[in-house]
């Protein structure tokens, strides 16, 4: 039969199709179910609905071996592993459903069954399917009571995703836990293992060999106590139930419905995570653990401090246990009671009153110990109960946990570098500074009772009058009848009993009546003044100008937010003085100005090297990490930059001026709007600039400009006269499409050494700066770029920068950077679209 030579063609084109299509259908399959009469074979898959997660055989690297497994988007992302000890040799094997409704792999040729999931039944013949769903569960299903009879979350390997459960029970002892590959390539279970334990307070373990290897500390509802590094973001999401029917579980999810996260544990004990967001990987991240980490590692009453040298020590009124094994930096013997300095306690209960009752030593930072036990008490009454108890040697108190005490020696201790929990140790009253009295019920005690009612009763009346003193004096109906005054009674007393009150006589003696050569800077708010106080105490104080574009309302917003906050990253707001119609905020002193005195000045430049920057870097981040996330409240700056980053005498960064932060609530994504856009022109992200919202991703971007500015030594504003009119964000963009990112780096700290570590921080700093604000890090995620915990950054997306500027505002950009100061702000006022 012959064909018009187009439809020949056609034909073949068809032909080839339905080849491809029969050839295809071989090696893949768009169902998300197998059935009894339907099995799988060795080089077929199923696919769950979403197409996200895929069933089927896989080899690791460098083998042979078949393993049934599950992933997610690519066999790289193996989230399970059935026969994981039983590997399929050859690619003989199928997954079938038998009749007694147990899903099994069997050797097809031998009749040999490898793995199963010994389902046991009473009932001769099941009638099951297994199903894999959209969260990468495959769950095996009877189909004649619809019930779950096994599922893959309940028997997983290595990795958990989101909701699956790392669980126990109590009463039975049933655990769910995860156990690590022996090796990258080697998916048989290997030597650590992940669970949950000790209910009453649960924590989670990661075993080594059946020995305790590392613990995160109790949960307190929000975080593990002993592990810090959750505040930092990247464990967020976590959910612990403490009784499902006898059952305590902890599991994570996302609130991004588009958020996509595999947590896994590595064949060497520590804990990996990688996040995708709408299938790209946006975090790869394994959290490193240092020598304290270790479980145990000082021994009992031994407190470890990895920032010392040596990292054991014995607290005071305790000594190494064994002082040569010690010595030569074996601590697992750990420290007990100086002789002499036995506790108290049996001699009080026994009526001594020559003896002084025990007391506490007060440990900041501290990871609390093992074998706690808890008790729903207040502060107060939870160190009184515990000194009340002979055999409580320690306690501790969390607002979600409540009081936690110990009574058996004190193991696995650690001083943190932030986080943590104060730990109150109990030691003999000599070791105090106050010890309490004991036995006081003796002749006089009435007259003892008397004698304090009076005094305090006395006391109570002139505190009394002294406050009423004070109210009048600071009072705006005792002042004169300045404008600003009647603004300050609106405002509530301006809260100022939150703050200690400055006179203004003494801020005028102390800045020698605002003497121009006290002047320390100059900025939006007014101008800055150096003080020293009667006591020699170095103050600056901050004056609101008359002219200055801010007003009460910025005053009241920095009183109310940072009267609030406790960071060592953040400047410390000492008090104010609202009298003369005068507001003025008072904060300690900083003697090295702000970070523009030292980046963009030629001579002190120098002064910065890398190790500085990178320094300066990472406490920023930590600064901005404790407001948008560890604070009592949720705060976005709005006005991050350089001017506004003031240096101790060691150098430490604290971020200060606080005119424009806000105090928000919701999510990290949740954005805020306003009519009035105020902030520095350059460093405020396009979504402020024009459109009016803000989010803790507009502080991210504005540390991201900080950040490039750090490493290149150039201000933002510095490119405007450029033939490109390019800003630093637009130049440093240029650069990495160029692949000459390096030309970036300021000459002044490049060093061969720390050439990674300064590509990193651009790297970083580009990604901040992307033009769609979901695309940046978290704060959070930042910090752990910064200190390396994250392996891999994802590449940067376009970042966001105006590429001409018009001419208010570059003027406007120009008067900005007119002068270095320690307070240098800039109000940029835009109509929200």
């Amino acid at each position: 039969m012959a064909f018009p030579t187009h439809n020949k063609a056609h034909f073949l084109l068809f032909i080839t199709f339905l080849t491809f299509c029969t050839f295809f259908s071989c090696y893949s399959s768009i169902t998300d179910t197998l059935t009894s009469s339907k099995y799988l074979k060795d080089n077929e898959t199923i696919t769950s609905d979403s197409t996200n997660f895929i069933l089927g055989f896989f080899s690791p690297l460098n083998s042979t071996n078949r393993y049934l497994g599950i992933w997610y988007i690519n066999q790289t992302n193996t989230i399970w592993i059935g026969n994981r000890d039983q590997p399929v040799t050859d690619s003989n094997g199928i997954v079938e459903i038998q009749k007694d409704g147990n899903l099994v792999i069997l050797d097809k040729p031998k009749g040999i069954i490898i793995w199963s999931t010994n389902i046991s039944s009473s009932a001769k013949s099941i009638n099951s399917t297994a199903q894999l769903n959209d969260a990468g569960n495959l769950i095996l299903r009877d189909l004649s009571s619809g019930l779950t009879i096994w599922d893959s979350f309940t028997h997983p390997a290595d990795a958990a995703v989101p909701s699956m459960r790392i669980a126990a029970n109590k009463v039975t002892g049933e655990k769910i836990s995860f156990v690590a590959r022996k090796s990258e390539n080697d998916p048989s279970s290997g030597s650590f293992s992940i669970s949950l334990e000790r209910l009453d307070a649960p924590e989670v373990f990661i075993w080594h060999d059946k020995k305790i290897y590392w613990r995160t500390g109790p949960w307190n509802g929000r975080i593990f106590l002993g592990s810090p590094r959750m505040s930092t973001e990247y464990l967020f999401g976590w959910l612990l139930n403490p009784n499902d029917n006898g059952t305590a579980y902890i599991t994570y999810n996302f609130a991004d419905k588009n958020m996509f996260g595999i947590l896994s544990l590595t064949p060497h004990g520590t804990l990996k995570l990688v996040e995708y967001s709408d299938k790209k990987e946006v975090l790869n991240l394994e959290v490193d653990q240092n020598e304290c980490d270790f479980y145990g590692k000082c021994g009992p009453n031994g407190n470890c401090d990895n920032s010392t040298t040596p990292i054991c020590h014995c607290f005071e009124g305790f000594e190494p246990k064994n002082s040569v094994e010690w010595s030569l930096g074996n601590w697992t013997d750990g420290c007990v009671r100086q002789e002499g300095l036995n506790l108290k306690c049996e001699i009080v209960k026994n009526g001594s009153s020559l003896v002084k009752q025990d007391g506490f030593l007060l440990k900041h930072n501290m990871k609390v110990p093992d074998f706690n036990d808890r008790s729903p008490v207040t502060q107060d009454q939870c160190g009184a109960d515990c000194l009340a108890n002979c055999s409580c040697l320690a306690y501790a108190y969390d607002p979600y946990i409540f009081c936690m005490h110990w009574s058996r020696e004190l193991i696995d201790l650690q001083t943190f570098p932030y986080g943590g929990v104060d730990l109150f140790i109990r030691v003999p009253a000599e070791l105090v500074a106050v010890a309490v009295p004991v036995n006081k019920k003796k002749k006089g005690t009435k007259k003892g009772f008397l004698i304090i009612a009076i005094v305090g009763g006395i006391g109570a009346f002139t505190f009394a009058i002294c406050a009423y003193l004070l109210w009048r004096k600071c009072s705006p109906r005792h002042k004169g009848r300045h404008p600003r005054n009647s603004i300050v009674r609106e405002h509530k007393q301006m809260k100022l009993d939150e703050l200690p009150l400055y006179e203004f006589e003494k801020l005028e003696i102390a800045t020698k009546n605002f003497h121009f050569g006290n002047m320390l800077g100059k900025g939006g708010f007014g101008p800055v003044y150096k003080g020293v106080m009667d006591d020699g105490q170095e103050i600056a104080v901050k004056r609101l100008s008359k002219s200055s574009g801010q007003g009460i309302e910025e005053f009241m917003n920095e009183v109310v937010v940072i009267s609030k906050l406790q960071h060592r990253n953040l400047v410390r707001l000492l008090g104010c003085c609202v009298e003369r119609g005068e507001q003025m905020l008072v904060y300690e002193f900083m003697p090295n100005k702000s970070l523009d005195a030292f980046l963009f000045d030629p001579l002190q430049k120098k002064n910065l090297d890398w190790k500085k920057r990178s320094y300066i870097i990472e406490g920023i981040a930590r600064g901005i990490l404790y407001l948008h996330r560890d604070s009592r409240l949720r705060i976005i700056h709005r006005d991050l930059k350089a001017s506004n980053i003031l240096l101790d005498g060691d150098m430490i960064p604290k971020i200060s001026d606080f005119g424009l932060a806000r105090i928000v609530k919701g999510g990290e994504d949740d954005e805020a709007n306003t009519k009035r856009v105020v902030g520095t022109y350059g460093y405020m992200p396009p979504e402020y600039a024009m459109e009016g919202l803000f989010s803790e991703k507009s502080d991210v971007y504005s540390f991201g400009v900080l950040l490039l500015e750090i490493v290149s030594g150039r201000r933002n504003s510095s490119f405007y006269h450029s033939e490109d009119s390019l800003s630093l964000v637009g130049f440093a963009w240029k650069l990495w499409l160029e692949e000459n990112i390096i030309s970036l780096i300021d000459p002044e700290v490049w060093d061969a050494c720390f050439e990674s570590s300064m590509l990193r921080c651009i790297h970083i700093g580009l990604l901040c700066v992307q033009e769609v604000p979901k695309e940046r890090p978290s704060i959070s995620t930042v910090v752990l770029m910064l200190i390396s915990e994250i392996t891999h950054l994802p590449p940067p997306g376009k970042v966001a920068y105006v590429h001409k500027q018009n001419s208010r505002s570059t003027e406007s950009s120009q008067k900005s950077h007119q002068s270095n100061s320690n307070n240098n702000v800039t109000m940029t006022d835009v109509q929200g679209r």
